[in-house]
């Protein structure tokens, strides 16, 4: 198994993502934590009610996890913002607050899970630290106002983390997946769109698998089986990046 005698913790483990990153790691032999800021519907033994902007309430769950398993080894990032309050209003119309909200939420999470993740691994000189982000922060894609600038910055927040912890042991890396049509995310970015376009739902996903190479979308499957290996050992030479899974709708 990839992940066997691991120990991970999953923040947002609530959502599809999350939820799928925590089964594929404890199937691969990890033990993982999941948190969320409601426990209803983590479906895990060893879940907690944790809010992942909540410095002081993650420290401590960190403690409890060391005290119960010795270490953390993996921490993985995939909390959300609900869309609705952050697509569909064109820039040139959108205000500040709502701008700010994306850019706020992404960035400040990340920075404090790695972070206070990051103390804990190396002082063993061992960890890895991971997110999700989205195509939009390698592309310009309207009507989605700061979420895209907030998937850059969380990228940018991969490089640099990577260039002062890697010295001590611990990589760090992301995912960049495209669009997973068993997620939330993807109806909520299409209804604002809907009346604009003119598509249909099944119009929607064919346009954005027809920009992939497969012409498919990628799978949650296959997204949370990509996020088992970038956190094994296996994955050893990668840190500093984020992996590209747009199918190759993204050039690199």
């Amino acid at each position: 198994m990839l992940l066997e005698d691991k120990v991970a913790v999953i923040y947002g483990a609530g959502g599809a993502i999350g939820g799928a990153v925590a089964q594929a790691f404890a199937h691969e032999g990890a033990r993982v934590f999941v948190t969320g800021r409601r426990l209803d519907g983590l479906g895990f033994a060893e879940a907690a009610e944790v809010d992942a902007l909540d410095e002081g309430a993650i420290e401590e769950h960190l403690r409890a996890v060391v005290d119960a398993a010795g270490r953390v080894d993996i921490s993985f990032n995939a909390i959300g913002v609900p869309n609705a309050k952050i697509l569909g209003v064109p820039l040139a119309e959108l205000d500040v607050e709502r701008f700010a909200l994306p850019l706020a939420t992404y960035t400040t999470s990340y920075f404090l899970t790695a972070r206070l993740a990051a103390r804990h691994m190396i002082a063993r000189r061992s960890g890895v630290i991971m997110t999700v982000t989205a195509l939009h922060a390698r592309t310009g894609i309207p009507l989605v106002g700061g979420y895209g600038p907030a998937m850059a910055a969380k990228e940018a927040m991969t490089r640099h983390l990577s260039a002062e912890l890697a010295p001590h042991g611990v990589r760090v890396v992301g995912l960049r997946p495209q669009a997973i049509p068993e997620t939330p995310a993807i109806r909520d970015a299409f209804e604002p769109r809907a009346a604009a376009s003119g598509m249909t739902w099944e119009q929607w996903l064919e346009f954005l698998a027809g920009r992939t190479h497969p012409r498919r979308l990628m799978t949650l499957e296959e997204m949370a089986q990509m996020a088992a290996f970038m956190a094994s050992d296996r994955a050893s030479g990668m840190t500093g990046t984020t992996v590209n899974l747009s199918m190759g709708s993204l050039d690199d």
